[in-house]
């Protein structure tokens, strides 16, 4: 029998993709282009930052950092080539959306712009300001227009209509109520709109120009006739809107005929209070197609954005996620991006492929993003915040605990590629805090909660149930019993379906059989609550993670404490293992994850992509990802780089072995010149130091500086890095008297040939030389004293050679 080959040790992870905030509120836009790049994209202001984010890809194709203040407005002209925004220093920003740079600001208000909308020619753009007054720049020439003032309120709205010839009207709408058309070839206001009674959040020209639309607060959608300024239709809606807007003419005839509309030559979109989108026939005054509303939803729409090529209108909710219905389709929802996630409190691979990852962030609804493209469903059936999930060995099933006391389960469907909610777990008096499949086969659930019980729930029959029926299956709980004297914060099933482990507040971690719920081992050691509970999938252990910032494992025999691991600097929140075993992954309050190695109680690696606690932490399958999300509201995807990294460490090392038998053969042929790039490409400085002693002692060529002509042209021709790099040698040559003499001989030839504006090319020039001149001094100093006492010996022997001298001549006679 072929014996199971040894796991391999991991040893790094790269983040290899991060899911951060990319809308925080406010303003947001789509353009069909940007800076010359086909979207469609939607833009959106993240506090002081702009994000430009290709609706297909998920991707942030372009990122405008701002500078200091926080972004109120923008508006991008409709070719996509620039975009002007506005901040809470009053400035108007005028951005090249090609590079993402600000070509020109300049002061535009009293009071901070609110609103901003272009004309179809993208030359005039104008902006609403909270000093009740509108101006109209000519944003290629830099200069003002227009300056309208006549509201007594904030500007709430603004629309263009640019008619034939140069008659261009512009529509504004303000917190007095009231709706002003203006007409810039005449610089006049020629109608004022008063019907409405709160403040107007839209208004909209028809495409003939014959007609505006208004819509606010107040409930009523006002359909005006721009000929007389009369008053033609009022539409109750019943809802306070904060989007209003008119329906594109290709859109509309494909509806008018879809819909068998008579007469119907404008149809209205409205947002608001009620968190559904509506569409209206302003004709007949109905309206004719609604939204379904989900489960559960709390959230408001707060602006509308129409992706025109598509037929598609996208809502964008108080909760920060832009909702894409498609209006042929009676409103149905067919794409969802999160703008924001809040705090990441649990995550959970899904799906048979583990393509999609599940997302709790402290918020009721479940977020599951597809993590190639970015798309995100949003599932809709909690009353309250979801605080854990789990999903079943298979992926299909998913279940999900929250505050609202209960735990719901969730099937996957292949055809839709969607979670449909299949079962409902009812029971719990306070919020459920942990929940955990069998690990088997998907034949139970297991729950706790705040109330301290555990609840075990039969769910093999479920899936089965749920076919035939078109309610969620509501299930009734097999036992229950008390577990913990504190909150329970995790639940883990032992591989076998046989045992299940708890942790809780209480300091401690019990071990419970799944057949009737009874204790068969308490697991004490740890000083603060234990936040996290994992079986290993080879061995007989348990792993548990604690407030007193250590990792414990215990014995399944009997219960005793094998290991403490410790290393994190705040409490261990999340612990899983990987490597069969052998090596287990942790998320900390401290922001950090770190990778430990059992066998040696050591932490192999940190890796630090989070600002805040570490919450979250998941790994896939066949572990080459894991996943954390924090209170950063930040999703980071690590990828297993074991493989990557030994191999260009084996590639690197062979590649120096080949060079290092290169260097050889080079000072073995003499090659000088060569041996010397190389040594330095291989950072051999002793080497090197030896190569230039030897050329200085034979002196090949006597007028060398060096002892050979072509190692002066080698030095002469040293690029700027490797000039430095070669300095940084000399000086630490020239801290030695037995080295000196080559490190003078080779800077007098860098000084002679060099000059300073090359020097100045190298970074640390400025160091290197003032470290090069102490020492040189110090070698000049010595020198001189050695010449000075050379003087006196020279002396010496002369008169001893006189002496000597004529000593000799009295012999001789």
């Amino acid at each position: 029998m072929a014996s199971t080959p040894t796991p391999t040790l991991k040893t790094n992870f790269k983040a290899s993709r991060s899911f951060a905030p990319i809308y925080t509120g406010g303003k947001t836009a789509i353009a069909k282009i940007v800076g010359g790049r086909i979207g469609p994209f939607l833009i959106s202001s993240v506090d002081k930052d702009i994000n430009i984010l290709g609706i297909e890809s998920g991707n942030v194709d372009l990122a405008i950092v701002g500078e200091a203040d926080e972004v109120t407005s923008f508006a991008v002209k409709p070719d996509g080539k620039h975009l002007v925004s506005a901040t809470r220093s009053l400035l108007l920003n005028y951005i090249d959306l090609e590079t993402g740079l600000v070509s020109r600001s300049w002061k535009a208000h009293e009071a901070p712009v609110l609103t901003m909308a272009f004309d179809k020619t993208s030359t005039l753009v104008a902006t609403g300001s909270a000093d009740s007054t509108i101006r109209v720049w000519d944003v290629d020439r830099g200069h003002a227009t227009h300056l309208f003032k006549g509201h007594h309120g904030v500007i709430s709205a603004l629309s263009f209509y640019n008619g034939k010839g140069n008659d261009i009207l512009l529509a504004s709408a303000s917190d007095d109520c009231k709706v002003r058309v203006w007409n810039l070839k005449t610089k006049k206001c020629i109608f004022v709109l008063d019907n409405h009674v709160s403040v107007v959040r839209g208004v909209a020209f028809s495409n003939d120009g014959k007609f505006l639309v208004s819509g606010g607060r107040d409930k009523i959608l006002n359909v005006w006739e721009l000929s007389s300024g009369e008053l033609f239709k009022t539409i109750p809606t019943h809802e306070a809107m904060e989007a209003v807007g008119l329906v594109p003419e290709a859109t509309r005839r494909v509806l008018v005929k879809n819909l068998s509309l008579k007469n119907c030559n404008m149809i209205a979109y409205t947002g608001g209070e009620k968190g559904i989108v509506r569409l209206w026939d302003l004709e007949s005054g109905d309206c004719i197609t609604t939204q379904k509303s989900e489960v559960n939803s709390s959230h408001e729409i707060s602006d509308i954005l129409l992706v025109e090529d598509k037929s598609e209108i996208v809502a964008v909710t108080s909760d920060h996620n832009f909702l894409f219905y498609d209006m042929i389709k009676d409103l149905s929802r067919c794409h969802q991006i999160v703008g924001y996630n809040e705090e990441i409190v649990d995550v959970a691979f899904v799906s048979p492929q583990e393509t999609y990852l599940a997302v709790a962030s402290n918020s009721e609804q479940i977020k599951i993003m597809d993590l190639q493209s970015s798309n995100c469903d949003i599932l809709y059936g909690h009353s309250n915040i979801v605080v854990c999930l789990d999903t079943s060995k298979d992926g299909t099933l998913l279940a999900s605990g929250s505050k609202d006391n209960t735990a719901l389960i969730w099937q996957y469907s292949e055809d839709s590629k969607r979670f449909s909610l299949i079962g409902s777990c009812v029971g719990h008096t306070e919020a459920v805090g942990a929940v955990a499949f069998s690990r088997k086969a998907n034949s139970f659930l297991i729950s706790g909660s705040q109330d301290r019980t555990i609840k075990f729930w039969d769910t093999s029959k479920l899936e089965k149930q749920a076919a035939s029926s078109e309610e969620p299956i509501t299930l009734k709980s097999s036992y229950t019993f008390q577990a913990h004297e504190k909150d329970i914060n995790s639940i883990a099933v032992a591989p076998n379906d046989r045992i299940f482990a708890t942790g809780s507040q209480d300091k401690t971690a019990k071990v419970w059989s799944a057949t009737n719920g009874s204790l068969i081992g308490t697991c004490q050691g740890h000083k603060r609550g234990v936040w996290c509970v994992q079986f290993s999938t080879v061995d007989q252990v348990l792993v548990t993670s604690s407030g007193d910032k250590t990792i414990k494992l215990w014995s399944m025999s009997d219960y005793s404490c094998l290991k403490t691991l410790e290393g994190h600097l705040n409490s261990v929140l999340k612990i899983s293992f990987i490597s069969f075993g052998m090596q287990m992954v942790s998320s900390g309050s401290d922001g950090l994850v770190k990778l430990w190695n059992i066998k040696s109680n050591e932490c192999v690696a940190t890796f630090d992509n989070h600002e805040d606690k570490v919450w979250a932490l998941t790994t896939n399958r066949d572990e080459s990802l894991v996943v954390s999300g924090g209170a950063d509201s930040k999703i980071t995807v690590w990828e297993d780089c074991t493989v990557e990294e030994q191999e260009e460490h084996d590639k690197t090392t062979n590649e120096k072995i080949t060079k290092e038998q290169d260097l050889l053969n080079f000072l073995k042929k003499k090659d000088y010149k060569n041996a010397i790039i190389l040594a330095m490409e291989l950072d051999k400085p002793v080497r090197l130091l030896n190569l230039f002693k030897q050329l200085n002692k034979t002196r090949l060529h006597a007028n060398s500086i060096t002892g050979l002509y072509t190692v002066d042209e080698v030095i002469k021709e040293l690029e700027p890095a490797q000039l430095e790099q070669l300095l940084g040698y000399i000086k630490n040559w020239n801290t030695h008297s037995k080295h000196a003499s080559i490190a003078q001989i080779l800077l007098h030839l860098i000084l002679s040939n060099k000059s300073a504006n090359s020097l100045l090319e190298t970074k640390k020039v400025k160091d290197l030389l003032d470290s090069l001149i102490v020492y040189s001094e110090r070698h000049y100093t010595h020198v001189d004293e050695m010449l000075k006492k050379s003087y006196l010996i020279s002396y010496t022997l002369d008169r001893m050679d006189d002496m000597l001298g004529g000593a000799g001549d009295l012999e001789l006679q």
